[in-house]
């Protein structure tokens, strides 16, 4: 055993695997937060609704939803 799989079966020990970045949702021509029009290839109104959005998002993921 090398110290490339020392490390990672020390990580997956510990919890620390890397989970892949999920796909970011795609631009439909509305915020993808509160459905506001907006312009083509945004997701979001503003920052404060892809902020929400984001916080929503991993709440859903944590609970496996």
């Amino acid at each position: 055993m090398d110290i490339v799989d020392q490390t990672q079966a020390r990580d997956e020990k510990m919890g620390l695997t890397l989970t892949p970045k999920p796909e970011a949702p795609a631009a439909t021509g509305h915020c993808l937060f509160c459905g506001e029009p907006v312009a083509p290839g945004l997701r979001w109104c503003d920052v404060a609704c892809r902020d929400d959005w984001e916080f929503l998002d991993a709440q859903l993921r944590a609970r496996g939803l």
